[in-house]
């Protein structure tokens, strides 16, 4: 049962929010890293609800069964690119935030592979997603519902 319906949820809250996801939908960033990004924070965050719709987002795109479930031991696998590599990486690092700035490898790692621009829109990727995560383990939405949009 949810805590909070959508009903509940003040008028603009979520479509702020949109707002948000539809400047990264439309950013320079393939659409599949962003919802790798999705996927594997709402997974460190245990938030069903978005494992739910990133894993549906996923396959919609043509994601593969393989990588759908090796996703959660990415760092032993060989199944992704050294770009979702850093990605993932950095995903993890700023759900786990800590008191230390990001290394300087890391940082490098990125540098290289992404441009500045690119590295702001990952990196609000990441946040908006651990947002999203904490809502709905405050809200409770239920999984399981997502449709993806055709």
């Amino acid at each position: 049962m949810e805590r909070i319906t959508y009903q509940d949820i003040p008028s603009g809250m979520f479509e702020n929010l949109m707002t948000i996801e539809n400047s990264l939908n439309n950013s320079t960033i393939d659409l599949k890293l962003l919802e790798l990004i999705r996927l594997r924070a709402s997974q460190k965050n245990g938030c069903s609800y978005c494992v739910d719709m990133h894993h549906k987002e996923l396959k919609h795109l043509g994601e593969t069964e393989l990588r759908l479930s090796s996703i959660c031991v990415w760092e032993s696998t060989p199944y992704f690119s050294e770009k979702e590599r850093a990605v993932l990486a950095l995903t993890e690092t700023l759900t786990y935030i800590d008191v230390s700035p990001i290394s300087n490898e890391m940082h490098h790692t990125l540098a290289t592979l992404f441009s500045k621009e690119e590295i702001c829109y990952i990196t609000l990727a990441i946040s908006q997603i651990n947002t999203w995560n904490r809502l709905m383990k405050v809200f409770e939405f239920t999984p399981g519902n997502h449709k993806v949009s055709q």
